[in-house]
């Protein structure tokens, strides 16, 4: 539902702060280790779940996020497991949005209409499809409308003032600004750039704006919650699970939390 995205946002707002949220790849490396730690993010901070779904061909992901989606794959994963595992998240928490983030094919497969139905039934607030731009997206739009998902965009530093309109014409929850251009975990891109970039996609959308692709650190996740809307971070939690292990990662999620909401 749109509502605990909007509730989410409101609630930051009132507080001066920015709203913090996490991408973990559903299913790596397992369906057990993966579902634990997506049950554990809301205690340690995060305000909103994106969830990835594996992709063999994930074009816009840099090597971390690129491996865990292998991981998983090999795993046995498949969108049917990551809505499986968002309806298990709901058993235990009504409030938290979850996003689902990952490519259009699995999605295609399934049918739009299809795929809508099932991310209602199973708790999902919405999607981010990335590479499914607004021109072809009339008909997931739709689907979404009808179980009221919100259909979240992606906007860019190449976004120019003749894009911007049709980019976020139809966005519902937020505006997700990539603060980079090229893959996910790359370096970010200097401070002033995106402070003023995200002036103008709130100004255009009327929607909160949360800022990604490159956020390793607390210290920049701080100074990214002082412009934006919400922070990001994915492929650095990504990293430590697979290194480190659940317990890391979620010690890293919530440093990470606690720095983006002391801004």
């Amino acid at each position: 539902m749109t509502q605990r995205i909007d509730t989410v946002f409101a609630n930051r707002k009132a507080k001066g702060q920015a709203a913090f949220v996490a991408y973990i790849m559903g299913g790596d490396p397992d369906r057990e280790v993966s579902q634990s730690v997506l049950n554990a993010l809301p205690a340690n901070g995060v305000d909103i779940i994106e969830l990835g779904m594996p992709f063999t061909d994930p074009a816009a992901d840099g090597p971390t996020i690129e491996e865990a989606g292998l991981r998983s794959l090999a795993a046995g994963t498949t969108l049917t497991t990551i809505l499986e595992m968002a309806t298990e998240f709901r058993k235990g928490n009504d409030t938290t949005p979850l996003i689902i983030m990952g490519y259009c094919n699995p999605v295609h497969h399934m049918g739009y209409d299809n795929f809508a139905k099932a991310a209602k039934d199973a708790g999902i607030d919405g999607a981010i499809i990335v590479d499914l731009p607004p021109e072809e997206d009339s008909e997931l739009r739709q689907a979404f409308d009808i179980h009221d998902l919100a259909l979240i965009r992606l906007a860019t530093p190449t976004t120019d003032e003749a894009r911007l309109p049709r980019v976020v014409a139809g966005t519902k929850g937020f505006v997700y600004y990539v603060s980079m251009t090229g893959i996910t975990g790359a370096a970010f891109s200097e401070a002033g750039s995106v402070t003023e970039q995200v002036a103008k996609v709130r100004k255009a959308s009327g929607l909160p704006v949360v800022v990604g692709f490159g956020v390793k650190t607390p210290k920049r996740a701080a100074e990214v919650a002082k412009d934006a809307d919400g922070v990001v971070v994915g492929s650095a939690i990504v990293k430590e699970l697979h290194e480190n292990g659940a317990d890391a990662a979620l010690k890293l999620v919530k440093s990470l939390a606690d720095a983006t909401h002391s801004s």
